[in-house]
């Protein structure tokens, strides 16, 4: 399904495959021969959303844009069943795992692995050539450091100078969950004026 969402349009290449079931939401554009697998869901919310050549977003993966921090992912990249990108940059040849999560203002270094159900938390910065095991957490910047499973003091430590409720939410810290929702139930309104549109995704060859 492709949608425009504030104004924005899909652009998918004629090389380019993506699943019926798939939804690409407005200023989402495609490289060429990217494949966007069945339930997957690209969505520029109101932040582009762009992918590079020979990249694979597999089944039930989640790419969100955002307006400070845009999705830009590189060439050769995979995006596993169930993972989470939301914005973040994502360089040349990364592996991400199923189930793995990005956070907005995260940046991937080229040739990294995201492994299964790991984490790499807002504003952290993963270096060129990292991996990041299987459920564990890598947070920090200017160089992320790598947490396991359990370690909370230790990643809080890191974590809570990261400013995720502001990088995500733009709240600070403590804010109520209901003045959050709120907010996010507002944002999210601007969905109330989307258009489902026909199998020509590009506006450049209406």
């Amino acid at each position: 399904m492709l949608i425009e969402h504030r104004g924005q349009r899909p652009v998918v290449p004629a090389s380019a495959y993506v699943a019926p079931t798939a939804v690409l939401c407005g200023a989402v554009t495609l490289g060429e021969r990217a494949r966007v697998l069945h339930g997957a869901v690209l969505t520029a919310e109101d932040g582009e959303v762009r992918t590079g050549e020979d990249v694979v977003v597999m089944e039930n993966a989640l790419v969100r844009g955002r307006r400070r921090h845009p999705v830009l992912i590189g060439n050769a990249v995979l995006i596993g069943p169930h993972a989470h990108v939301n914005g973040a940059r994502i360089e040349d040849e990364v592996f991400v795992a199923t189930g793995a999560s990005a956070f907005p203002g995260a940046v991937v270094g080229a040739g990294s692995e995201l492994r299964i159900n790991s984490v790499l938390h807002a504003n952290s910065i993963l270096p060129p050539g990292s991996v990041v095991p299987i459920g564990w957490i890598a947070a920090g910047a200017p160089e992320a450091k790598l947490f396991a499973p359990g370690q909370h003091d230790e990643l809080w430590e890191v974590q809570r100078e990261l400013d995720f409720p502001g990088t995500v939410y733009g709240v600070p810290r403590g804010t109520s969950m209901r003045d959050i929702m709120a907010r996010q139930a507002d944002h999210f309104a601007a969905h109330l004026d989307d258009r489902v549109l026909d199998a020509d995704p590009d506006p450049s060859t209406d």
